[in-house]
C-alpha cells in the first residue's frame, strides 16, 4: 500500500505497542469492506506493532512519515498502550487537529482518555471502558456506541463490530454500514436513529 496516496473516503488508524487487537482489526476490516481507504500507522519507529495479547500487526507505514491532514477520519483503538500515548504531545495535537477541522474521530475502550487529554470532550456525550470511569466520570454506560458532534466512542472489544459499523455509517452512510453488517451476519442499528 502506498501511504501517500489518498482517494475517496479515508481513515487513519494508529497503533501503539500494547493496543487491543480486536479494537483495531475489527474497525480496519469493516471500513475496508465498505470501500473506505484505511491506512494503519505505527506510532513507533517499527512497522510491526505488538498488541496486548501478543498478536503483532504490520502497519502500512509510520505515523511520522505521512501527512495526516489528508484523512477524513482518525481511529484510536484502546488497550494498555493508551497510557503511553497520553504522554505523547504529538498524538494529542493530532487529535485536536482532526477535531478542530470537524473531521470524524473514533475512540474505543480507554482511548477516550486521549480525547480528554487533548481537551476536546467539553460537554460532548461519550462512552468508554468502565475501567476508566474514575477519570471519565461523565461516560455513558451500557451503550455500544455514542456519537456526539464529530466524536464516535465505544466501550471495548465486545463492541468493536458495532463501533466499526458506526464508523462506516459516519463516513459512507447507513446503507453501506447495513450491507457490511449483513455480509458478516452482524446486528446493525443505525446510530443516527438513536438519541444521545
Amino acid at each position: 500500500m502506498n501511504c501517500s496516496s489518498v482517494m475517496n473516503k479515508t481513515a487513519l488508524v494508529i497503533l501503539a505497542h500494547n493496543f487491543e487487537e480486536i479494537e483495531a482489526v475489527s474497525p480496519v476490516t469493516l471500513l475496508r469492506r465498505s470501500g473506505v481507504t484505511v491506512t494503519v500507522a505505527s506510532c513507533s519507529q517499527k512497522l510491526m506493532v505488538e498488541g496486548k495479547s501478543g498478536l503483532s500487526l504490520k502497519a502500512d507505514c509510520l505515523l511520522d512519515d505521512i501527512q495526516t491532514d489528508a484523512f477524513d477520519m482518525l481511529v484510536l483503538p484502546g488497550g494498555p498502550g493508551i497510557y503511553e500515548l497520553r504522554k505523547t504531545q504529538g498524538i494529542l495535537a493530532l487529535i485536536r487537529e482532526f477535531f478542530e477541522a470537524g473531521k470524524w474521530i473514533g475512540a474505543i475502550c480507554a482511548a477516550p482518555l486521549l480525547l480528554q487529554d487533548a481537551n476536546i470532550l467539553g460537554s460532548l456525550n461519550f462512552t468508554a471502558h468502565s475501567s476508566v470511569s474514575g477519570e471519565l466520570k461523565r461516560l455513558i454506560p451500557d451503550r455500544d456506541v455514542v456519537i456526539d458532534g464529530n466524536l464516535i466512542t465505544s466501550p471495548g472489544a465486545g463492541t468493536a463490530v458495532s463501533f466499526g459499523l458506526a464508523l462506516i455509517e459516519a463516513l459512507v452512510g447507513s446503507e453501506n454500514a447495513r450491507t457490511v453488517a449483513d455480509s458478516i451476519h452482524a446486528n446493525y442499528f443505525p446510530v443516527s436513529e438513536d438519541s444521545n
